[in-house]
Formats: C-alpha cells, sequence, structure tokens
C-alpha cells in the first residue's frame, strides 16, 4: 500500500451525510469513500477536462461502426448520401 499522509478538511454537514451513508452501505471507510470520489475528481489520462471528458463514457460505446471513420469521414457521409437535397 502507498505512504499515506493525514488530512483535515471541513465539509458540509449534507456532504459528510452522504459519506457517512456510502461508507455504511458499501461497508467501506469513509476514508476510502473520499479516496475514491477524490481519484475520480482528478485530472488524469481518463478523467480530466479534456475535449471528450463530457463522453469519456460514451466512446466505444456504439457497435458496427468501421474503425477508420474519424480518418475517412467525407468518404463514409458521401456513401450514404448524406448531406444531398432530396425531393419533397
Amino acid at each position: 500500500m502507498p505512504r499515506m499522509k493525514t488530512l483535515t478538511v471541513r465539509l458540509p454537514e449534507s456532504l459528510a451525510a452522504t459519506i457517512e451513508a456510502e461508507s455504511q452501505a458499501r461497508r467501506i471507510s469513509k476514508s476510502d469513500v473520499i479516496r475514491e470520489r477524490l481519484q475520480r475528481a482528478a485530472p488524469g489520462p481518463h478523467n480530466g477536462s479534456g475535449p471528450t471528458a463530457a463522453i469519456a463514457d460514451l466512446i466505444g460505446s456504439v457497435d458496427r461502426l468501421p474503425p477508420d471513420l474519424s480518418a475517412n469521414t467525407k468518404r463514409y457521409l458521401k456513401a450514404t448520401d448524406y448531406g444531398r437535397k432530396r425531393s419533397r
């Protein structure tokens, strides 16, 4: 286990109650709950604040798309007649 440093913080009662409830429900320490939440919120390779952060959970979730779609977008759109005027 990595070395741990003690840090004291003051939390609003509502947040402290939420952490306490999660701790009891999951049967883990409040420190573990807080550590997990901080790790999820910390910038890193998978959860930073970059342009894809808001949709990170959706990336790779659509099946049957071509693997080179981003590199050949125009070709695929042309093949599906996307953007062409249609008769009414």
